[in-house]
């Protein structure tokens, strides 16, 4: 008999096999229902969800949106000498952004109104050597160049007969004061003909007065500026010849607008533009809204001393 039962229970054990018991996560849908009926968990289960509720997580922090100052697009013709060079070996990102921080604070100290070449400018500087320890020079502006602290421009007159030209440097700190006598701009970039123009077209009033206002043709010259393409001279064609035509065509270029790479060479990218006027467009903007003030003070009346 036990022998028997020893073998029956031995027989039960091979035979019987292990259950596999599951357990959900989630609930019932009779314990949903209670669930979202009386807001509360069933009796008897625990709660095995491991995330929590949508209501009891952290509100996600929106991203406060950077506001980026919108520069204007004239600001590359007013403020050139802030567009690094564009010649890559003579490139330095520190140094330029250190002289942009100077060209600021020089700004401060001394209003450097908006010109342009062909803006005719009075110039008042400290020379030792004056009379009256300083010197004031009227002409017109027949170029401006270079970039950063080495900005410079040109101004010409006729004195005597003679025609003078002074090269001042824009950030000098021996130039006491700036005076734009009227605001003009021509389509060259540069008014280097008017060396070999007539006199009358250098000619400027040594007394001229500013001409607060709210809104030349010159002779055959020396030089191969029917090469140059000149905009501003109206009569160019009645100087230049036939053989000067087609010596001209000879040495044209029309391919050079097609090669990028030499443009990209010659010029600053939009993209970096913008770079470099959203870091001073602050105290720039700041400067111009001072600088307007300053001139609705005047009264607006037509000068009575010209050119």
């Amino acid at each position: 008999m036990n022998s028997a039962r020893a073998m029956s229970k031995v027989w039960a054990q091979q035979s019987a096999f292990n259950r596999i018991v599951t357990f959900s996560t989630k609930a019932t849908q009779h314990a949903a229902a209670a669930v979202s009926s009386a807001g509360a968990e069933p009796p008897g289960e625990e709660k095995t969800s491991a995330t929590p509720p949508a209501a009891a997580q952290p509100p996600t922090p929106t991203p406060t949106p950077v506001r980026k100052p919108i520069v204007p697009s004239n600001y590359r013709f007013i403020y050139p000498e802030f567009l690094p060079d564009p010649k890559v070996e003579w490139r330095n990102p520190i140094r330029e952004k250190l002289e942009r921080l100077d060209m600021l604070d020089r700004r401060r100290q001394i209003d450097l109104p908006e010109f342009y070449v062909g803006s005719i400018m009075a110039v008042t500087s400290s020379d030792p050597h004056a009379a009256g320890k300083t010197s004031r020079f009227v002409g017109i502006c027949i170029n401006r160049d270079r970039c950063g602290l080495r900005a410079r421009f040109v101004l010409r007159n006729v004195i005597d007969h003679q025609g003078m030209e002074v090269v001042y440097e824009l950030y000098d700190p021996t130039i006491q004061k700036v005076e734009v006598l009227r605001l003009e701009k021509r389509l060259d970039d540069n008014l280097f003909y008017l060396r070999d123009a007539l006199p009358e077209f250098s000619t400027f009033d040594e007394k001229m007065e500013t001409e607060h206002l709210e809104e030349g043709v010159p002779r055959p010259w020396l030089e191969r500026w029917e090469r140059q393409n000149l905009r501003g001279v109206a009569n160019i064609d009645q100087y230049i010849k036939d053989k000067h035509r087609k010596s001209a065509e000879k040495v044209q270029k029309p391919w050079d607008k097609y090669d990028l790479m030499k443009q990209y060479r010659s010029t600053i990218p939009e993209e970096e533009q913008k770079e470099v006027f959203a870091e001073v467009h602050t105290e720039l903007h700041s400067l111009e809204l001072q600088r307007k003030r300053n001139k609705r003070k005047r009264t607006f009346a037509k000068p009575k001393q010209l050119a």
